[in-house]
């Protein structure tokens, strides 16, 4: 189906044109007709589905056919993103595809000045583009007003909900006009993402395309165990041995983001990274320079990533695997776009076994692994069982008086912590009471010493 069977007009199809685009996606077969009809709609559709144009083309199309002046601080649509990237990138989007009528945009987030903000909404703005909090800051200023807005899209809905806006976008949903078109697009629906959408869409379409691991069909996907603190002398390797010119690196924390570009830098591999720490400025340096091939290697953390959008990104490497397995594949959906065969490559250590698993459990297969034998680990990573979880293997710390921790699967052959109080606790007890301490009942060899069950645990794991 060519997008000129969707019922877009000639500007936007060769504003579509032009951006290399010859066939609508999946999500956008289904969600452009439905919005241009005016429905609510929630759909289910990962990073790399097409589902920014799913709703910025019938947004231009419905507002290009029915041209308003709009006000002073007013806007006709408002399209909320969990980041700051991601805000700009979806901004970006409304531009090149709007690029041939005549509308308005603008991208309010925080980290910036928010002046110039406040100055482009002066005139009014057809389509909005916002963080939450950056948001109910202007709207707390009165500088920006709801009462025409005819259009809310709650854009990566369940990376809001993670980051905990909810109570922000509860706000902003009170401040809306109650007759408006409501759209919400969210990589997974989860029971919270239901929740929001029971409270904010009105008999909607619900749409979900292909499988999220269907995103991952041009993609090859293979992995490397090493122990952990080898990881970054195997990426230096593997970066030198395969002469890789372009790649998403990602990590786990902003602090590990630093330290792997330091290490890299030593080794004479130029990489940069982009974190929570990083003002606003510089991100978006990057992450243009990064578009522009200017940078070749990126290190990102996944909050910090959510507003990289790039058609023939090479490769994304998993320094570190993520704890949730949907997050697995929204990273490596990044790559294998538009056609383009895509490349995924982790590096796995023993304390990502139980990641692996998960990750491999949704995939439905083991990812495929090459030995190198100069960094083979001394830890081994056990090859996955599909559908299982790996026990955990590490002793718990001792509970706090009064306190009971939760059984671990782990603990069969351990013994049960014990209601009873420690004889110290007790004793002390009693003598504050003003009394001596209350004779403790015990093993009839009043002289022997009596172990509480975590001591006796932990003496006979210590042999």
């Amino acid at each position: 189906m060519p997008f000129s069977h969707l019922g877009l007009s000639d500007p936007l199809l060769r504003a579509v044109a032009e951006q290399g685009y010859t066939a609508p996606t999946e999500i956008q077969q289904q969600a452009i007709p439905a919005i241009l009809a005016g429905r609510d709609v929630i759909a289910a559709a990962q990073t790399g589905t097409g589902k920014t144009a799913s709703f910025v083309l019938p947004l231009l199309q419905k507002f290009s056919q029915d041209e308003k002046t709009v006000r002073p601080k007013r806007i006709r649509a408002l399209i909320l993103t969990p980041t700051r990237e991601l805000a700009e990138q979806v901004e970006n989007n409304v531009q090149q595809y709007g690029q041939y009528v005549s509308l308005t945009s603008l991208a309010m987030v925080g980290g910036v000045d928010p002046e110039p903000q406040k100055q482009g909404l002066i005139a009014g703005v057809d389509i909005l583009v916002a963080t939450p909090g950056r948001l109910l800051d202007m709207a707390y200023q009165r500088a920006v007003y709801f009462d025409e807005l005819e259009v809310l899209v709650l854009d990566e809905a369940d990376r809001m909900l993670d980051m905990g806006f909810i109570a922000d976008i509860n706000k902003i949903i009170e401040r809306l006009p109650p007759q408006r078109q409501n759209l919400l697009f969210s990589a997974t629906l989860s029971d919270e993402v239901r929740f929001l959408a029971k409270t904010t869409i009105h008999q909607p379409v619900e749409i979900s395309v292909s499988p999220a691991d269907a995103t991952v069909a041009a993609i090859d996907q293979w992995l490397v165990t090493v122990d952990k603190d080898r990881k970054s002398a195997l990426l230096s390797h593997l970066i030198t041995e395969h002469q890789w010119q372009q790649a998403l690196i990602f990590i786990r924390t902003k602090h590990g983001a630093a330290k792997l570009v330091s290490q890299l830098g030593k080794r004479g591999i130029s990489a940069d990274a982009i974190h929570g720490d990083r003002s606003q400025a510089v991100r978006s340096q990057i992450l243009a320079d990064f578009k522009a091939g200017k940078i070749s290697l990126l290190v990102a953390t996944d909050i910090a990533a959510r507003g990289i959008d790039i058609d023939k990104l090479s490769r994304v490497i998993n320094y570190d695997l993520p704890d949730d397995a949907a997050d697995y594949i929204h990273r490596i959906g990044r790559t294998g776009r538009a056609g383009e065969l895509g490349e995924a490559v982790s590096l796995v250590s023993r304390d990502d076994f139980r990641n692996l698993c998960a990750i491999e459990s949704r995939l439905g297969h083991i990812i495929a692994r090459k030995d190198i034998e100069a960094f083979a680990p001394k830890k081994e990573v056990p090859v996955s069982i599909l559908n299982y979880v790996p026990k955990n293997a590490k002793a718990p710390r001792p509970a706090k008086p009064g306190a009971q921790r939760a059984p671990s699967s782990k603990r069969d052959s351990r013994p049960k912590a014990s209601s009873q109080p420690h004889k110290k606790t007790e004793a002390v007890a009693a003598t504050k009471k003003g009394g001596a301490p209350r004779p403790q009942s015990g093993p009839k060899n009043a002289s022997a010493k009596v172990l509480s069950p975590w001591a006796k645990w932990e003496s006979k794991n210590k042999k």
